[in-house]
């Protein structure tokens, strides 16, 4: 992917910051055996549940036959120090450039560092029914239908590391072996009974059975069902008083939510769609949210606590039914803005503004990547139907910080235009522009529409999605800019599902926060003002018809949506603490609390001062908008890069 995660989004005068002392400090599990270091970029909050309806439960799964090293690669590929860094983000974009240009408050802004830690910054699911989700309980439940135990925590151990590489890899047909034999040590019933559960449990599509070899007893493992199988997890093995999915919370740390299902797909050996999950959450970040999992054990989930760090599961609960994007109610956020210097003040004016006012609801400038090349230019070419244009937009060498591997694969594109030599400089197949490369290589230079096809399709609507996104940002700053904070005529409220327009007559029936801007395409109308019309100069001068946004490829008809322009957040709550050391956590997490550890002691007369602040959003609204809003600073990563580079340092 074309993006780049900054560490933190410093504002102004930022203190430095030891990552790696942060990580090895924030290690979940006392006891890991084993963790990962994949490293992804920063997700948005959540995204327009209009605009996720084609993706539902969509899920990259890790490509077949590709090694997990491919992981850790993307982490380790460091090129280039700070300085060249600041200097390549030079050419990255500005909220300016995506059409954020407006504030709807008074104060007078001030500086704070946004995420110097990623514990700075907690995200808690609002569910559908209001409730916020917590990790609070460990505890796995137990069925009333008599004789249909789980399997006992021998099951997880009595298996060797050799022997768990073997199975797994006949599970996944990765050899030619047609079955895996594992000795009996010591053979007792027992003994044979937990191998057999272990090898069922852990590895979904495989048989057992047990045979006598040169008086010796062994367990034969085999498939039962080929790749079938391992879709579809056991199902008579599966007590018919429970529900098929497991419901869960998972608490991470660091971590983006589909990283995050990948790698407990890995180690549970399923298939990453057998995960479902309302909406998708930061990566530098801790969050907490309910996610579901089709036919696997409360149990079998809390054992991974044993082995995973940066992840803990809890709060198990068996239901009927899965979980889908969209259906949450919002977010929580806890945030800590440190190294403040506005004065009480401005501090104070600035948070009742965003309890009173609100915020623009501009997207986030994470929807729109980091390099030369954003992202809604690739999504306006596949809208002009310019498959050309796409190929190049992805492929092309471009400024802008990337990983060491992208840049010398671009290279050889730009010199070659041969998908396999290009493909040879990328040890990371899974990454947009491998998927395109690969694409290339199976359908040929000729049939593009084919070979991005290859492309995931989520992956493939962010493009458009992402163009939605800069045509909604650049006229709700025109909405600002025309009218001010006050409903028109000729502005768009809803009415249940319904947008209708705001006549003269009713004009004084709205405020600012019932004022709806379409996101453009089909089956949306328009204001009845300058705005309106400037929809259509904006769709012309892109060489799009306005009032023809279907596609003749249907995944890329542009079905239109309508958003709120100003947003007014829930719960919110401040104060302002001072603090000596910038390591020391400001609040205590979940995971915290039910570890038992107490509140951080502050002194009183800190050196520094940090603004904590905690509040609600409805689903497709970005935090770091209202936190924009207060500080009154481009949160851009070229903007930050510019104002300081110590942290990078």
């Amino acid at each position: 992917m074309e993006t780049v995660e900054m560490n933190s989004v410093s504002l102004k005068r930022p203190h430095s910051e030891d990552d790696l002392d942060e990580i090895k400090r924030r290690k979940i599990s006392e006891n890991s055996k084993t963790g990962t270091g994949q490293s992804i970029e920063t997700g948005t909050e959540q995204s327009d549940k209009s605009l996720l309806e084609d993706t539902k439960n969509e899920v990259i799964p890790n490509e077949e036959g590709e090694e997990q090293e491919d992981e850790e690669l993307e982490d380790s590929d460091e090129d280039g120090d700070s300085e060249s860094f600041a200097d390549m983000m030079k050419h990255g974009l500005t909220e300016s450039d995506v059409g954020i240009t407006k504030f709807v408050s008074s104060h007078k802004g001030f500086s704070g560092i946004l995420k110097e830690r990623y514990s700075d910054f907690v995200v808690h699911e609002i569910g559908k029914d209001g409730r916020v989700s917590h990790l609070d309980d460990f505890s796995v439940p137990v069925d009333d239908e008599v004789n249909c135990e789980d399997p006992s925590e021998e099951t997880f151990t009595v298996l060797s590391d050799d022997d768990k590489q073997r199975l797994e890899e006949l599970q996944l047909l990765k050899n030619k072996e047609t079955s895996v034999a594992i000795e009996v040590i010591e053979d007792t019933k027992e003994k044979r009974t937990v191998i057999h559960q272990a090898v069922k449990s852990l590895f979904p599509g495989l048989e057992t059975k047990t045979e006598d070899r040169d008086g010796k007893k062994y367990i034969i493992a085999y498939h039962a069902a080929g790749k079938k199988a391992l879709a579809n997890p056991r199902k008579h093995s599966w007590p018919k008083s429970r529900g098929s999915y497991c419901h869960f919370v998972l608490y991470k740390e660091n971590k983006d939510t589909m990283d995050a299902i990948n790698v407990l797909s890995k180690f549970l050996r399923v298939k990453p769609n057998i995960f479902s999950y309302m909406g998708t959450k930061d990566k530098r970040a801790i969050t907490v949210q309910e996610i579901a999992v089709l036919r696997i054990t409360a149990q079998r989930l809390a054992h991974l606590n044993k082995c995973l760090m940066n992840f803990k599961l809890g709060n198990f609960s068996y239901k009927n039914h899965p979980l889908k994007l969209g259906e949450l109610q919002g977010n929580h956020f806890t945030v800590v803005l440190r190294n403040i210097t506005g004065t009480d003040d401005q501090i104070e004016q600035a948070m009742h503004s965003l309890r009173e006012i609100g915020f623009i609801n501009y997207y986030g400038m994470q929807r729109f990547g980091t390099t030369a090349v954003p992202t809604y230019q690739i999504g306006r070419a596949i809208l002009q139907n310019n498959w050309n244009e796409v190929m190049d937009l992805i492929l092309k060498p471009r400024p802008g910080a990337e990983k060491g591997y992208l840049v010398k694969c671009r290279e050889e594109w730009a010199k070659t235009r041969d998908p396999a030599a290009a493909l040879k400089k990328l040890p990371v197949k899974r990454c947009v522009e491998g998927q395109l490369l690969r694409g290339l290589l199976k359908y040929g230079m000729k049939n593009i529409i084919s070979a991005f096809g290859i492309i995931p399709r989520n992956n493939r609507l962010m493009y458009i999605h992402s163009y939605q996104s800069y045509v909604w940002n650049n006229m709700v700053s025109k909405r600002i800019e025309e009218y001010g904070l006050r409903a028109v005529p000729g502005d768009l409220t809803l009415k249940g599902a319904t947008a209708v327009h705001i006549e003269e007559g009713d004009v004084d029936n709205y405020t600012i926060h019932d004022v709806v801007m379409p996101l453009p395409g089909f089956d949306v109308i328009y204001p009845k003002h300058k705005i309106g019309e400037a929809y259509k100069e904006m769709l012309v001068a892109d060489n799009l018809d306005i009032n023809n946004m279907r596609h003749k490829i249907r995944d890329y008809s542009l079905s239109g949506a309508y958003r709120k322009i100003i947003i007014r957040p829930q719960n919110v709550n401040w104060e302002v603490v001072a603090y000596d050391d910038p390591k020391i956590p400001l609040f205590t997490t979940d995971l915290d609390k039910l570890e038992g550890k107490p509140l951080p002691v502050l002194p009183t007369d800190g050196k520094f001062r940090a603004l904590k602040m905690e509040f609600s959003l409805p689903p497709s609204t970005y935090a770091t908008m209202a936190i924009r809003e207060v500080l009154k600073m481009d949160t851009s990563i070229k903007n930050q890069t510019q104002l300081n580079t110590t942290w990078l340092r």
